[in-house]
């Protein structure tokens, strides 16, 4: 199939709820989960619907809410295909032989593994052909992100099918379902790693995208935080290139690169813990090799090429102010990859530069490093400039700060978490009348260097602002 279709997943406490969701979908296709629904009426959730549906009636043994008797919940199925639902989803460990023939209904026969990557999957999914399904769909619960390779592999030869791998490390099953041969994804919240239809139709384009798509990505872990994909996605849109950007989650730099070549990725933004780790395995440039740290991959067609763009983007707002960094005291947080930019960027422009974590052994062999002083934790102000490079305060830690209150002193703290817009540093620092810069700033604007080294374009810096604002305001 040419075309991936989105089945989008609805349900609700009551059948009025169901209808509702039903007849909101922007799916091709609705999957109508009726395991949770109080006052259950077949009839009455196929009557009036406007798309193809599936009826799906999940036990409580297969991650569903249908608590009753096995009979009640096949007679459920039943109904549904002698009323003439498009599909009806049968669990492979059901007794299917309670159900009957309907010449308008066609089986989706599934099987979920909420336990893991069953070593067995390709004999399951022998067994499975066999009966000859309209739609094969199989979901295994994965914890790295080198499961969907087995996966992929493991559907192979299959006719009409759907791979899912559950969990943040399988969200490219979900996003590039063509990949893995699917001939539909499923958008929803109703079960566990489902990403919306809304995002998968807007923001990664599944009904456009092909074998012949470009892919750009995200490594790093964790990444449900981040705003890159529908910053980089709306990009995409706007410069009207066939591609799609993708979070490929795991914490292994042999793995993304593993899992990157095996796809075709042709760019990478790199985030933690990955910004030092890929450094040895990509041929960086100068300033990459001189920080000891990226942010950003392109493949040339033999090896990775390395840049850190994230230099270019902290100094954008600062610029932007006309912030005098030479001679300033400049106050770094952490001692990461985001940490080792700020501090060659800030003493690369005559700031007297402190690095301050709280393990200080960290904070001191980076000074050390870069030549630089250590400080004790907490930093004593007042300061020109506290940068916080560390992950605390990022969603969904909003209340988390690095500092107490009582410590934030000074002209200008920069925090560098975007997710919330304003963190809790940043109100501390509001409180105390300092001036304040979120990193959104900065990830616009390295964001912006990324896809014009990738696409060899200008780049669309409204739509990648746009993109973020969008996503952080949902």
């Amino acid at each position: 199939m040419d075309r991936t279709l989105v089945v989008e997943t609805v349900t609700g406490p009551r059948m009025a709820d169901l209808r509702r969701a039903r007849d909101c979908a922007r799916g091709d296709v609705v999957e109508l989960r009726l395991d949770d629904v109080a006052d259950l009426d077949v009839a009455g959730a196929l009557e009036g619907r406007k798309r193809p549906v599936i009826v799906t009636c999940r036990p409580t043994w297969e991650g569903g809410r249908f608590q009753r008797s096995e009979s009640e919940r096949l007679r459920v199925l039943a109904d549904a295909i002698r009323l003439g639902a498009e599909y009806v989803d049968v669990e492979w460990k059901a007794d299917r032989r309670q159900l009957p023939r309907g010449e308008r209904t066609r089986v989706v026969l599934s099987h979920h593994d909420f336990a893991g990557m069953p070593a067995d999957l390709a004999d399951r999914m022998r067994a499975m052909r066999a009966e000859q399904p309209a739609v094969l769909k199989i979901a295994v619960t994965v914890d790295r992100l080198s499961d969907c390779l087995l996966l992929r592999d493991s559907v192979q030869g299959s006719d009409a099918h759907v791979a899912i791998a559950m969990g943040p490390a399988g969200q490219l099953t979900r996003t590039c379902p063509w990949l893995f041969g699917s001939c539909w994804t499923y958008g929803g919240t109703v079960a566990p790693g489902q990403i919306s239809a809304r995002d998968l139709i807007d923001r990664y384009h599944v009904r456009e995208t092909t074998s012949k798509t470009t892919i750009y990505a995200l490594g790093g872990s964790p990444l449900g935080h981040s705003a890159s994909p529908a910053m980089h996605n709306s990009a995409i849109a706007a410069l009207g290139l066939d591609a799609v950007y993708v979070p490929l989650e795991t914490a292994d730099a042999d793995e993304f690169c593993r899992v990157a070549g095996a796809i075709g990725v042709s760019g990478a933004s790199v985030t933690a813990p990955l910004k030092e780790s890929l450094l040895g395995r990509a041929s960086a440039d100068e300033l990459a090799s001189r920080i000891g740290a990226l942010n950003t991959l392109r493949w040339t067609g033999r090896e990775w090429d390395g840049r850190n763009f994230d230099v270019a983007g902290f100094l954008s707002p600062l610029d932007r102010r006309s912030f005098t960094l030479r001679g300033a005291r400049a106050v770094v947080l952490g001692a990461g990859g985001a940490a080792r930019a700020a501090v060659w960027a800030l003493k690369a422009h005559g700031a007297r530069v402190e690095v301050a974590a709280r393990r200080h052994d960290q904070a001191a062999k980076l000074a050390r490093e870069f030549r630089v002083d250590a400080a004790d934790w907490p930093p004593q102000g007042p300061w020109d400039v506290l940068i916080n490079a560390t992950p605390v305060g990022t969603w969904p830690d909003v209340d988390a700060s690095p500092l107490d209150g009582a410590a934030v002193g000074g002209r200008l703290v920069y925090d560098l978490v975007y997710n919330p817009l304003e963190t809790a540093l940043m109100k501390q620092a509001r409180r105390a009348g300092l001036e304040t810069i979120g990193g959104l700033e900065m990830l616009v604007a390295q964001a912006c260097r990324q896809i014009e080294w990738w696409a060899g374009q200008p780049p669309p810096t409204a739509a990648i602002e746009r993109g973020a604002l969008e996503f952080l305001g949902s």
